[in-house]
């Protein structure tokens, strides 16, 4: 995984352009305030279900695949499933580190 990614990831956060969680991130997708989706390879298949119509439905990109204690770290927390950005320039940004990292 790319370590770029996961530091951009917590200076989102620590930026206050990270929301966290199922609930949260429910909500602020219903609102149209999230840019980017990111979901643990361990997520519900309900949870991915739910969160790829909203990518699809809202033309909004899909991160999935990184382990929930990996996210949880970079975050500070012991695991987390569900975040959700609220930044388009953050989420272009996280989205380009995310592609350099997996070619």
């Amino acid at each position: 995984m790319n370590n770029k990614f996961f530091q951009f990831l917590g200076l989102t956060k620590k930026a206050g352009k990270l929301i966290e969680g199922y609930n949260q991130c429910e909500e602020a997708l219903s609102h149209r305030r999230g840019t980017l989706i990111i979901m643990s390879q361990e997520s519900a298949t309900n949870t991915k279900d739910k969160f790829k119509r909203f990518s699809i439905k809202n033309n909004i990109p899909l991160i999935e695949g990184v382990s929930n204690e990996v996210l949880g770290n970079c975050l500070g927390r012991a695991e987390i499933n569900v975040l959700c950005v609220s930044d388009k320039r953050m989420s272009d940004k996280l989205l380009s580190l995310w592609n350099e990292s997996n070619e």
